[in-house]
């Protein structure tokens, strides 16, 4: 099996150090740890698995190949799209929030 390398945007890397530093303000260390390592895993994943995130926001978005997959025993959801050499992240974002609003623009990604 081919692992893909990811490659997270900056707007992908500004949402998890975000997420960090509410773990780390308002939860504990640990809790921060536990979530960098569920994304660790979800990147893992993805990088062997690509098609099996969920497709639910593509149609909802109009952004062709856009997946996502939430990470486990944390709230947030990496949103990607599968290249031909890599996985282009585009954000790490809270289930909760207007997701439609938070993904922005293609031309902002």
């Amino acid at each position: 099996m081919t692992v893909k390398p990811i490659i997270p945007r900056a707007l992908a890397n500004r949402d998890v150090d975000e997420a960090l530093e509410y773990y780390l303000g308002e939860a504990s260390e640990q809790a921060a740890l536990g979530f960098i390592d569920a994304l660790e895993q979800a990147y893992n994943h993805i990088g062997g698995h690509p098609a099996s995130g969920s497709p639910r926001y593509t149609h909802e978005l109009n952004l062709p190949g856009l997946r996502c997959r939430p990470l486990r025993h944390y709230p947030q959801l990496v949103f990607y799209v599968e290249r031909t050499d890599h996985i282009d992240v585009w954000r790490v974002l809270h289930g909760q929030r207007g997701i439609p609003a938070w993904m922005g623009t293609p031309d902002e990604l």
